[in-house]
């Protein structure tokens, strides 16, 4: 079996972008039809939620318009498609690869939809090769960009000396909703952001990163009304219910302990923590279960703050700032995302 390696992690930011108590205004605006406890606490929403900034595919006046689903879908596909491309040329610059070098392509989105998907037109604007095995991840919610790597480091571990890109671009912004005054809707809209990632992969002798020791998805049984999106005629209609970290707590357990003891190592031998920002309250429940630990999750924190959640990308983001620091050799690293599903996704790296 070969060995699988993280080459390369790059992001890319969408050209608009506000800070939390820029919106506010809009948001005071949007809500002035509604009763004023109710609006207060919207607004609290947003200045608790631990988001400083966030980018987005559209600015703020355009957020707050009401348009249809096809026009904001358009204007998805549009972004989508320029993310994709400038995300993953950045990435293969940074790793010295030529696009042709490729031969396994992952795209992730789930705030849109495209068909033909992502994937089919990176092939044409980079020159990808004709026999590139395409896989577009589209439904799976926050948790997808840890799939990405999940299916990638199959398709590598028994592919030796071939190369993987998973490149995932999410606008949640593009799924807001006007008319829609659920506290799923408001808490999304306090959280979510737009961004764009690209992981390379490989499992050619001579790349170098760290490596993926191993990998494995965790499903929660009947969760399926925990997350996701309802598709309406105004576009897909956030679907969060305010019992995900209670549950992900009460699995907690079940989800980290088998996984490291079944690769022969534990909690207590992993350095560093690569966890998902779903919003600021799952990142107090972790940040409790493995705080008795003597763990931290800055990193998880700060790229909440600076960007928001932005569903499968986000965890790309925490990856990032991971492959940028010093990290000595032989240290492991646990990522870890949740998504609809409900699931959990779970990769170990070893540097």
């Amino acid at each position: 079996m070969s060995t699988v390696r993280i080459v390369e992690v790059s992001k890319q930011l969408p050209k608009h972008s506000r800070q939390t108590s820029d919106i506010l205004p809009f948001v005071d605006l949007w809500l002035s039809g509604q009763e004023d406890r109710f609006r207060r606490k919207v607004i609290k929403i947003f200045e608790g939620a631990g988001v400083d900034c966030r980018y987005g595919i559209m600015d703020i006046e355009e957020v707050f318009t009401a348009t249809s689903f096809e026009e904001k879908n358009t204007i998805y596909v549009r972004e989508v498609k320029s993310l994709g491309e400038q995300v993953l040329r950045k990435s293969l610059t940074k790793a010295n690869w030529q696009p042709d070098s490729l031969d396994y392509i992952i795209t992730v989105s789930c705030t849109g939809i495209m068909i033909p998907s992502l994937d089919a037109y990176l092939v044409n604007s980079l020159s990808l090769r004709q026999d590139i095995v395409r896989l577009p991840v589209t439904e799976m919610g926050c948790a997808a960009g840890v799939s990405g790597l999940i299916y990638a480091a199959n398709f590598l571990r028994s592919n030796p000396g071939k190369r993987a890109a998973i490149i995932a671009v999410e606008s949640p912004t593009a799924t807001f909703q006007l008319d829609d005054f659920s506290m799923a809707n408001m808490v999304s809209a306090a959280i979510f952001g737009d961004g764009a990632a690209c992981v390379l992969l490989s499992s050619v002798g001579e790349d170098q990163g760290p490596e993926i020791v191993g990998e494995e998805m965790y499903h929660f049984k009947d969760a399926t009304h925990l997350m996701g999106f309802d598709l309406t005629n105004t576009g897909l209609k956030m679907i969060l219910d305010p019992a995900v970290p209670e549950v992900i707590a009460n699995h907690f357990p079940n989800i980290v302990h088998p996984f490291l003891k079944r690769l022969g190592s534990n909690i207590e031998k992993v350095d560093h923590l690569i966890f998902h920002p779903g919003g600021k309250k799952i990142v107090q429940t972790v940040e409790e279960l493995f705080g008795k630990l003597g763990k931290d999750i800055d990193d998880t924190r700060q790229v909440l703050k600076d960007y928001g959640n932005m569903s499968s990308v986000t965890v790309l983001y925490v990856l990032e700032r991971f492959l940028e620091k010093e990290i000595t050799r032989e240290e492991q690293g646990l990522i870890l995302s949740f998504g609809p599903g409900f699931s959990a996704q779970r990769v170990l790296l070893e540097w």
